[in-house]
């Protein structure tokens, strides 16, 4: 048996370069950490050689593998009634923001977002500091495509009350 409601569709997954440059990320921290480790070691010379290496190649496969489960985690839905998120591997979380809630949405793209040909869509919401979410890992059509259609959502909706 599912522990999803049963009005649940599809959701929308990310696009698989974004478990790339996920990936890549973990890459990066592993080398400065091991890196850092075997600098500060050549320096100090109070841990065997292999133990910098062993901790950066920790640091990699936790990191690679977190980030391949992030990516198989990460899910939204355009419903009825809001834009729907599901997201988290160590916590998970499932996200509802309503379209009389939104108060205006940004496409973005960040250099290492640009280079990997990826965007993220923010949806900022009222009522709280901090009350925004992310839709990370869209090609930048997409992210422009689930913009203007919250946007028009939003619109509609703001003569409703909100949940």
């Amino acid at each position: 048996m599912s522990d999803r409601a049963p009005d649940d569709h599809t959701l929308q997954r990310l696009d698989p370069r974004v478990r790339t440059l996920w990936v890549a990320q973990s890459a990066l921290a592993a080398a400065l950490i091991g890196g850092g480790l075997f600098a500060v070691n050549r320096v100090l010379e109070v841990l065997p050689t292999p133990v910098p290496v062993g901790v950066g190649a920790a640091v990699l496969l936790v990191g690679g593998a977190l980030a391949v489960l992030r990516y198989r985690a990460w899910g939204y839905e355009v419903r009825d009634d809001g834009i729907y998120l599901e997201r988290g591997v160590v916590r998970q979380v499932r996200t509802v923001v309503p379209f009389v809630r939104i108060q205006h949405v940004d496409s973005s793209r960040g250099p290492v977002e640009r280079l990997a040909g990826l965007a993220t869509t923010v949806v900022y919401t009222a009522g709280s500091r901090g009350a925004d979410v992310t839709v990370p890992g869209l090609t930048p059509v997409r992210a422009d495509d689930l913009r203007e259609r919250l946007k028009g959502l939003a619109i509609r909706s703001e003569g409703e009350d909100a949940v």
